[in-house]
This record gives C-alpha cells, sequence and structure tokens, in this order.
C-alpha cells in the first residue's frame, strides 16, 4: 500500500500557482483599483440621490410657494403682489435643475475618468 501522507505533485503544483497569482503585486493592484472604483461609484450614486431629494424638495416648496401665491392672486387680485413670487419660485425650480444637471455630469465625469486597471489611462471620453 503507498504512503497516505504524500501529497500528489500536481496538486502541489497547482496550489503553488494559484498561491503566487492571488498574492502578487499585480493581483493586489487591480484587486486595489477594482475596490476603489466600487467605492467612487458608491460615492457618486450617493451623490446623485442626494441631488434627486434636493431637486424633488426644491420641487415641493416651489410647487406650494406658488400654490399660495396664485390662491392669494385670486382672492386678493393684487397680480403685482403674487407674480414676484411665482417668478422666484420658477427660478428655484430651474437652480435646482441646474445643479441636478451639475452633479450628474460631474459624477458621471468622475467614474469616466477613473483608471479601470493598473496599466490602464483614464478614458477620454465624455
Amino acid at each position: 500500500m503507498s504512503n497516505t501522507t504524500q501529497v500528489n505533485p500536481q496538486v502541489v503544483n497547482a496550489l503553488e500557482v494559484i498561491q503566487h497569482n492571488a498574492l502578487s503585486g499585480e493581483t493586489a493592484k487591480l484587486s486595489g483599483a477594482g475596490k476603489a472604483f466600487q467605492a467612487v461609484s458608491q460615492s457618486s450614486a450617493i451623490a446623485i440621490q442626494d441631488a434627486t431629494d434636493n431637486l424633488r424638495n426644491i420641487n415641493t416648496m416651489a410647487t406650494t410657494a406658488m400654490g399660495v401665491a396664485m390662491a392669494q392672486m385670486l382672492a386678493t387680485g393684487d397680480v403685482a403682489k403674487y407674480n414676484p413670487i411665482i417668478a422666484v419660485a420658477n427660478t428655484m425650480v430651474v437652480n435646482g435643475a441646474d445643479n441636478f444637471k451639475t452633479v450628474g455630469t460631474n459624477a458621471g465625469s468622475l467614474l469616466n475618468q477613473f483608471p479601470i486597471g493598473a496599466n490602464t489611462p483614464p478614458s477620454s471620453n465624455s
């Protein structure tokens, strides 16, 4: 009967190859770059979610202000007094949409410029 404590040399060789590949500097670089990309992606997604919440809140406030101003304008007939409120509320909505667009564009740009691999230069796609 053969010695059962001796490991097949092919198994030993396969384990050595796996260990070398798993612990190599290139693997660590690629793994680190992948984790960094995931962290940046998640942060960008959170920034876009926050900008979405901000836009939603601005729209709610502006719609409420416009509704109250319209109701007062109809009740009093004083267009000159309430028209500026409606204009300011509309400006608030436009500014909120611009902010949302800026956050989304910047987040996308950041991700497009992020190096994908250890030796890969940033993408020039916009």
